[in-house]
């Protein structure tokens, strides 16, 4: 291997095997992992459909069966996303009659709900639950947590 190939390959960063995104919120997908030269998010394992949760990623070290990241990462091979179109889409709508399937950096953009509680759920924009209001908010009310606007209509942003 040539010197300025190596330099590339050192260069680039790991992606997760998951995403396929090395440059994410870590807020939304959690930090990236490593074991074995296998890289993954926290959340993206979290949320990955057929990996069992072994408990909390801790140390930096993926806690999860490779042999299960691995299996999963096959048959999302063809799995496209129903938001950016990709394939490797590890997530499954939570509706269990949904086929939709989505990568977590992908859920905001497809107004999908991610649940990073309790049972962990992932609902595509369709199929998400939604708060019951009773009207949409007065015309110049603002949030009383962030102090931004909030809107004149009922909206999946606010």
């Amino acid at each position: 291997m040539s010197s300025e190939k190596r330099e590339a390959s050192r260069s680039r960063k790991a992606a997760c095997v998951l995403c396929g995104r090395a440059d994410v919120d870590p807020d939304i997908c959690g930090y990236l992992c490593a074991n074995r030269g296998v890289h993954a998010h926290e959340f993206c394992l979290k949320f990955a459909m057929g990996i069992d949760d072994q408990g909390p990623v801790t140390t930096g070290i993926v806690q999860h069966p490779l042999s299960d990241v691995r299996r999963v990462v096959r048959a999302a091979k063809n799995k496209k996303c129903f938001v950016c179109g990709d394939c490797g889409a590890t997530i499954r709508c939570a509706k269990s009659y949904c086929r939709r399937k989505f990568h977590l950096p992908c859920a905001t953009d497809g107004e999908c709900v991610t649940e990073f509680f309790g049972s962990c759920r992932s609902f595509c924009g369709k199929h998400r639950p939604q708060q019951t209001s009773e009207a949409a908010p007065a015309q110049g009310t603002n949030c009383t947590i962030c102090l931004e606007p909030v809107g004149d209509r009922l909206s999946y942003h606010t």
